[in-house]
């Protein structure tokens, strides 16, 4: 019964863990956001290519 009451209450490893979790949620967030938007990201990536070469597509 001892050995279960410590390894309850050990935490060594608990926040390691928890920044793993938060790097991972970020990453996944970021992810789907570059996903979703990727579209007119490239249309703004080109648009400022094209203004930056001194000519505009119509």
């Amino acid at each position: 019964m001892e050995l279960l009451r410590q390894l309850h209450s050990d935490e060594s490893g608990q926040g390691l863990a928890e920044y793993t979790l938060l790097i991972a949620l970020i990453a996944i967030a970021l992810i789907t956001v570059v996903t979703q938007f990727s579209g007119k990201l490239g249309e703004i990536f080109d648009s400022a290519t094209n203004e930056l070469d001194g000519r505009v597509l119509p």
